[in-house]
């Protein structure tokens, strides 16, 4: 089940015709969208979008990693991650 993922113009359009609006308003909805969850998270909070999952930033402690190509091992500094996780309503239509 290889499937290539919806672009970016294939949701606008899908999302333009589920709310009966052109693809420009669509357009500035979903990147006004993704400006709000990116900047949340960036500063540290975490948003939830019912039905699909909740996003939130994660601090990682600094760690010892390993370089796979050489073997190298090396120390990390701490980091920040994005974490997704998804909505049990979301599991429940994929699984269906």
């Amino acid at each position: 089940m290889s499937q290539k993922p919806m672009t970016k113009t294939q949701l606008v359009a899908s999302l333009a015709e589920a709310c009966g609006s052109d693809k420009a308003t669509a357009n500035q909805t979903l990147e006004a969208l993704a400006g709000i969850v990116s900047q949340e998270v960036a500063a540290g909070g975490a948003v939830t979008l019912p039905g699909l999952g909740k996003f939130q930033c994660r601090a990682r402690p600094e760690r010892m990693v390993r370089n796979p190509a050489t073997g190298e091992q090396f120390m990390k500094p701490a980091d920040r991650v994005a974490k997704v996780t998804i909505a049990k309503a979301l599991k429940d239509v994929i699984n269906d």
